[in-house]
């Protein structure tokens, strides 16, 4: 048979389980292939509501068999239909026969009407032999794009595709003696009857240059001359287009030398020698002026001026009084909060006390711009030798197909429409530009020779080029400034087709990811399926570039790719449209009421409901929608465009979008979102997003290794729990991944382990069985900057359940703290784990320094400065969160809601039906979090001496400003109706089904809590209190060993007798 529907790919195991648990009945199966080992397969059966999953593996001589326990005979199979066919009957070691296959969803099609993975529902089979009619097409759409490394356009080579799907005429036609392939000049002269025009342009433009030079006499002769004229769209005559062309090309350039050359000789003109001129220095900025207030009436002007690094403060009116402050003397800065354009400057005086002044700025904007300017100032005067922040410019723009004006200024500047940059600082070049482009008809070297000149001409630097990555019209090129070139390391590039079949490059995306020094970087552009219906579609996209896009270190491949890097950027033409009629959504637009569109975007309702973007972050969205405008204004949309099936609608939407992902308890911030007005060559404009981002660089420690006796830093671990979405009863380790790591270190088997709930799976380690780490360097300042990347995995499949990373900062210290985090796994989230860690520092590596981004913090207008600040500021209130949500808001911390599944939550404490819902907290957009345990224990004196705390409370500072970044800096705020009550909880969907079942927690009255208010946070703490308590609840006795050997925790039925396959 030369294809299968039981064979479904390289789905993940979490969407395996889905399948068979909506199949439902016992000796369901299918295959898949194998997460751990590249070329085999994995078969997941469906037995008493569990899934079983068996390797099948190939020998040297390419046999398949499925992988048995120690001692027992493999039974080989030269093809996996064969190997099914075998295990379909009883007695061979399963434990059910395979009874009902699991056929792989019927794909949708595209936006054009094509499939959008091929023909039918089935695929080929590993092992079979294909016929030859069908076998020979795959191949040649192989080659096909093996030979694409231009950008063709996608009609074009959509067109080229199509016909070799359909050859087999011409293939027939050989076979019969004919060799003149009718059907291929048919497609390919239809194809090219646009190229007829062009070239005759072409032509037009060379033959006159031609008679500048020499003697009036075209190369072209009458009866020639007639036939370009013609329309028939012949292939001889454009071939001998093309050779004239080309004859034209070669010839003008020693025509025009030998002219010029003559005209010299002729006057006895001299050529002066060419001296290179040397680099413009960098373009000094200009002193900038700031009207402001001081209380309440007194009006002042502020002047920054970033060269000489001073601020001056001039008072108005009569007696009029100035003072300048210069840069080491500003302390810090705060910003408000409740007043977007107020802000405090905080300065030291000789023998005085610190003085603060707030200043109140005529719009948000010039505060931004004014703090933007005093952080440019700091970081040219800091005197350090590698920057610790640095600025990125992230731009996405679909082209349309046409060549783009000739200025892109206000692009590149971040001017237009949203959240801007003021024109005080719109030209201070920033370190990074990341611009993407879809359906891009340039060249790549003309269009990066564009975009360098563009920033040439506006920055006055020359940038470098890092990467340019293309895939069809999708380009992405990255560009860097002079200085920071020998900072870029470990650069890797990628792409991936997501078009028809999978194999045409007209959608799909462009990967880069480098090294900054000691911070990894990761981009993606993309282009996603069109259409509004195609929102599944698209999430396809998604999830098939999260899982073929190759980035980063090789040696994180196993793990999510959103997890491989400090900082994640996703941006792109990401095609989700806004469910509601056309004329209500114009309605909307034309009254600025954007929110009210944004709870119909689809992308905020797929990452709602956890489909797509897990736990990234997304700007405020305060501009009118960047698609579908009518070209040449930005006055009109144009929602009807007409295909050759008939009227299409495109609803004005935001396709356009940039989101990040970050690690932990890092630094960034958003400082502008939004799109251009002025530039409408195309029917998408153009958006951008500007960040300031904190990087680290090589960590050189004050003392020389070797020079004393080394002390060593310890992670140490004293409980790990993990809730897995998972109908597998496997047993698990841990690995644990961090560049503060010799090499990876693996656990042992989990302790703990229940599955009483169906569809999770709780694991538990004791501190028995959990390693303890010694990072390479012991320094308090480095191992703040580190993170741990932790894998949970299958102990025989040695599959991936679940990642996730935790910051080493929070847990510095000689008491453990608690963390708790989501896990996920192929851009799917799969779990969670939450556990007690601590990281010892010896006592003499504890020195720390306050980075430059952390000068600035934010505090609410409430807040008064405090004569003497508390030496331990009381930690804000714990909240409970509702459920896990991918458009976080700003709070303290959130309790991982899968555990009161487990731990139990009293129906007594269920509101009634009608309550209105508090609004709780959510969790920080890192989605870790730390806390110690209500009762902290004493260290012991042995324990205190050779070790010491992270300090919790340093030097008095002049303000309680918390040096954080913004709560709404990276956030996107959710629509209040953002989620509709026509979203239904799907069978197996974890992150709803916890929601709802923990939502109506939040309908509880105060007064219904009581002396109970406090109840379910403590319940999460005591299966983790430190030292783990014996658990009274013993597993009970193991049955025999499955199918893939491991070991379950319910006594099965006695499998039939015969060889016993290992169970993953």
């Amino acid at each position: 048979m030369a294809a299968v529907g039981w064979y479904h790919r390289d789905i993940s195991q979490v969407v395996a389980e889905e399948l068979l648990a909506k199949a439902g009945r016992d000796g369901s199966f299918l295959v898949r292939d194998s997460e751990s080992v590249k070329g085999a397969y994995a078969l997941c059966l469906l037995f008493q509501r569990h899934v079983y999953t068996y390797r099948i593996l190939p020998d040297d001589e390419g046999l398949l068999s499925v992988q048995t326990i120690q001692g027992i005979q493999a039974k080989c199979f030269r093809t996996l239909p064969d190997l099914i066919g075998a295990y379909q009957h009883p007695n061979n070691g399963l434990v059910t026969p395979l009874l009902h296959p699991v056929h792989r969803p019927r794909p949708e099609e595209d936006s054009d009407g094509e499939d959008a993975r091929g023909c039918g529902h089935t695929v080929p089979c590993p092992g079979a032999a294909p016929s030859s009619r069908t076998h020979i097409p795959q191949q040649l759409h192989q080659r096909l794009q093996e030979q694409v490394h231009s950008s063709p356009a996608s009609d074009f080579m959509g067109f080229m595709a199509e016909y070799l799907t359909h050859h087999v005429q011409d293939l027939e036609a050989l076979c019969h003696g004919h060799p003149q392939l009718r059907h291929l000049s048919t497609a390919l002269a239809t194809a090219c009857r646009a190229l007829h025009s062009e070239i005759d342009f072409t032509l037009a433009g060379l033959e006159t240059l031609t008679r500048v030079f020499e003697a009036p006499v075209s190369p072209r002769s009458p009866a020639r001359e007639q036939g370009f004229l013609s329309s028939d769209p012949d292939l001889e005559l454009l071939l001998n287009k093309i050779s004239t062309v080309n004859h034209l090309l070669s010839s003008l350039e020693k025509k025009v030398l030998k002219s010029l050359q003559e005209t010299v000789a002729r006057h006895n003109l001299a050529l002066p020698s060419v001296a290179v001129a040397p680099l413009p220095a960098a373009r000094p900025l200009a002193v900038q002026n700031f009207e402001v207030k001081l209380g309440k009436s007194q009006r002042a002007a502020l002047t920054v001026d970033v060269e000489s690094g001073t601020v001056t403060v001039t008072k108005r009116g009569s007696g009029s009084s100035e003072e300048v402050i210069p840069q080491d003397k500003i302390l810090q800065l705060i910003k408000y909060q409740s007043v977007q354009s107020k802000v405090r400057l905080v300065c030291s005086r000789e023998n005085q006390k610190s003085l603060s002044r707030d200043f109140i700025f005529p719009s948000a904007r010039k505060r931004e711009a004014f703090c933007q300017l005093l952080q440019l100032m700091k970081i040219q005067h800091s005197n350090l030798d590698e920057p610790e922040i640095i600025s990125v410019y992230v731009g996405t723009w679909n082209m349309g197909s046409t060549p783009p004006p000739r200025s892109l200024a206000s692009w590149l500047t971040s001017r237009g429409l949203g959240r801007t940059q003021d024109e005080t600082t719109a030209c201070i070049p920033h370190d990074i530009y990341v611009i993407g482009t879809q359906e891009n008809s340039l060249g790549d070297r003309e269009w990066v020779e564009f975009l360098c000149a563009s920033l040439k001409t506006l920055m006055d630097i020359d940038y470098r080029v890092v990467a340019l990555q293309c895939l069809w019209s999708i380009k992405m090129v990255v560009l860097v400034k002079p200085e920071h070139q020998r900072r870029i390391s470990h650069v890797h590039t990628s792409s991936v087709k997501t078009g028809i079949a999978n194999t045409l490059g007209n959608k799909g995306a462009v990967g880069v990811s480098f090294l900054f020094n000691g911070t990894s970087f990761g981009f993606v552009n993309c282009h996603l399926a069109s259409g509004s219906e195609k929102t599944h579609r698209r999430n396809q996209n998604y999830s098939d570039i999260l899982h073929s896009l190759a980035l980063g270190d090789k040696r994180l491949a196993g793990f999510d790719l959103t997890l491989r890097f400090t900082h994640l950027f996703w941006f792109g033409d990401l095609n989700y449209r806004l469910d509601m009629d056309v004329q209500d959504i114009l309605t909307h637009i034309v009254k600025k009421e954007f929110q009210t569109l944004l709870a119909v975007d689809q992308l905020n309702l797929e990452r709602e409901k956890n489909k797509v973007f897990l736990r990234f972050s997304e700007g405020d969205i305060s501009f009118p929608p960047t698609y579908r405008y009518e070209r040449g204004t930005r006055d009109t949309y144009v929602w009807q465009k007409s295909k050759p099936t008939g009227m299409r609608i495109n609803v004005p939407s935001w396709c356009d979008r940039i989101l990040w992902k970050s690690h932990p308890e890092t630094h960034v911030v958003c400082n502008s979102y939004g799109c251009t007005d002025d530039i409408v060559t195309s029917d998408h404009s153009p958006v951008f997003a500007t960040f300031e981002v904190g990087v680290t660089s090589q960590f050189v420690p004050k003392e020389a290794p070797g020079s004393s006796p080394e002390a060593l830093a310890c992670i140490e671990w004293e409980s790990i729990e993990v809730v897995l979405k998972t109908t597998s009863r496997s047993k698990c380790y841990i690995e644990f991944h961090s560049y503060c790591l010799e090499e990876m270190q693996r656990s042992g088997e989990n302790t703990f382990q229940n599955c009483d709930i169906p569809g999770f799976l709780k694991l538990g380690w004791s501190s028995k069985h959990l390693p303890v780490l010694n990072p390479i360097l012991p320094d308090l300042e480095y191992l703040g900057d580190q993170h741990l990347l932790l894998s949970i995995k299958g102990v025989e499949s040695c599959e991936s359940f679940g990642e996730c990373c935790l910051a080493l900062r929070s847990a510095i210290g000689s008491t453990a703290q608690q963390f708790e985090t989501f896990l996920f796994h192929r851009g799917e989230e799969t779990g969670s784990v939450r556990g007690w860690m601590r990281v010892r520092v010896p006592r003499g590596r504890c020195g720390t320094r306050e980075r430059l981004y952390e000068w600035i913090s934010f505090e609410e207008e409430d807040a008064e400065p405090a004569a003497e600040p508390p030496m331990c500021p009381k930690l804000p209130p714990q909240r409970l969160r509702s459920r896990p949500r991918s458009l976080p808001e700003p709070a303290t911390g959130y309790t991982n809601p899968a555990y009161f599944i487990f731990e139990g939550v009293p129906n007594a404490w269920v509101a009634a039906p009608g309550e209105a819902p508090k609004k709780q907290a959510e969790g920080p957009a890192g989605g870790q979090r730390c806390r110690s345990p209500a009762g902290r224990r004493v260290p012991l004196a042995s324990e205190e001496e050779p070790w010491c705390g992270r300090p919790r409370c340093g030097p008095p500072s002049p303000s309680r400003g918390r040096p954080l970044s913004p709560p709404r800096a990276g956030q996107h705020k959710r629509p209040k109706s953002a989620v509709l009550t026509r979203d239904t909880v799907r069978q197996g969907d974890c992150s709803l089904y916890v929601g709802t079942h923990l939502s109506q927690l939040e309908q509880l009255s105060p007064q219904c809590w009581g002396d109970r208010q406090e109840l379910p946070l403590r319940q999460t703490h005591h299966a983790l209190e430190p030292p783990p308590r014996p658990c009274r609840d013993v597993p009970r006795p193991l049955g025999k060993r499955g199918a893939l050997g491991a070991l379950d925790l319910e006594a099965q039925p006695p499998p039939p007798a015969g060889p016993q396959p290992a169970r993953m």
